[in-house]
């Protein structure tokens, strides 16, 4: 298993970061969670004029073995039918991020289907979707590890490049019941605040999804399962979700900024947070997603995201919405006249 190295920004800037944003032509604080936002980034990249360089968004697909089990509204096919949507560019996040200027990726993590060599596509198949957590572990630790490897070693390539932005979404039918079950061991949040309804599941559909995972995660514990992150990764979590822990924690150690999407992009975050904590300070949370479990992911982090518009559409298309925000709040930053260069007075100008 790689071990990774997420250290915190150094904070010896931060008073200077504070002051620039203050003597802004605006009252101190009038720009809310863009300032801290601009402060986040300016820590993350040690400098006073911070700049985001070639924006990626990657869509991580994976299946789910549970999904066969009926905790899903949808078949899973649609998992490899949504990534030939994906490479075609007709899908919720190609609009978007071609509407906000990121690049776009998708990752085959583990998505039953073989593709073949696509532009568009990184091919980092670990296995043809998960087990049944139903029935045993959804993965082995040696294909967790590997799942968190082929992650890393995707953005790493990124990082080379040049790309200091990433924003992360993702695929696979089923993987909100996954995402339920790490959120509920990772928080202890009760299971039944932590499941929703998915890709569109009815009363019945939502009932039955609750007493699948009831009974997952009483045939964990019945071995002895604990909450350790790693071990719950193993257990429940699909392909692109460990790939997307991997991912985050190479591009927190690389000193990136992480877009972090809704519910299955935050149970990955939620777990990699787990691991090493200061992986928060390189986060920007883009949405509150209407999954209820996401609440408590939120909660558990401390995250204040930016946007709230009832999207539970998963791919990233948060992340993307937010990103025109968070490239508001750079500019400001570095473009807005201060009171000094404006010669505009502030309120302490004509005190005595």
């Amino acid at each position: 298993m790689h071990s990774f190295h997420v250290q915190a920004p150094d904070r010896a800037i931060e008073n200077a970061l504070q002051s620039k944003v203050d003597r802004k032509t605006k009252p101190v604080g009038a720009l809310g969670q863009l300032e801290e936002i601009a402060k986040k980034i300016g820590l993350i990249q040690q400098r006073l004029d911070p700049q985001l360089h070639q924006p990626h968004m990657l869509v991580f697909a994976g299946d789910h073995g549970a999904a066969k089990a009926g905790v899903s509204a949808y078949p899973q096919d649609v998992t490899w039918q949504m990534v030939e949507n994906f490479l075609a560019g007709g899908a919720a996040i190609n609009v978007f991020a071609r509407a906000n200027g990121l690049a776009l990726s998708v990752v085959d993590a583990g998505v039953a289907h073989d593709f073949g060599p696509r532009p568009g596509l990184i091919d980092a198949k670990v296995a043809p979707g998960t087990a049944n957590y139903l029935e045993q572990a959804a993965m082995s630790p040696a294909q967790c590890a590997l799942a968190m490897k082929q992650g890393a070693d995707i953005i790493r390539k990124l990082a080379a490049q040049g790309c200091n932005v990433l924003g992360f979404g993702e695929m696979g039918i089923g993987n909100t019941a996954a995402a339920s079950l790490i959120t509920h061991c990772l928080t202890a949040a009760p299971l039944a605040e932590c499941v929703g309804r998915g890709t569109g599941l009815d009363d019945a559909g939502l009932a039955r999804k609750q007493a699948l995972l009831e009974t997952a995660l009483g045939r964990y514990r019945a071995a002895g399962g604990d909450n350790a992150p790693l071990a719950v990764l193993a257990e429940f979590g699909g392909f692109e979700i460990a790939m997307m822990a991997g991912a985050m924690l190479a591009a927190a150690e690389a000193g990136m900024l992480l877009l972090i999407d809704g519910f299955i992009v935050g149970s990955a975050a939620l777990t990699a947070a787990r691991l090493c904590p200061a992986l928060l300070d390189y986060c920007v949370f883009c949405h509150r997603s209407a999954e209820p479990g996401h609440a408590a992911q939120l909660q558990a982090l401390g995250a204040q995201p930016l946007l709230d518009l009832g999207l539970r559409l998963g791919e990233g298309t948060g992340a993307a919405l937010a990103f025109p925000l968070v490239r508001a709040a750079v500019a400001f930053l570095n473009d807005m006249a201060s009171f000094e260069s404006a010669g505009v007075s502030d309120k302490d100008s004509s005190a005595p």
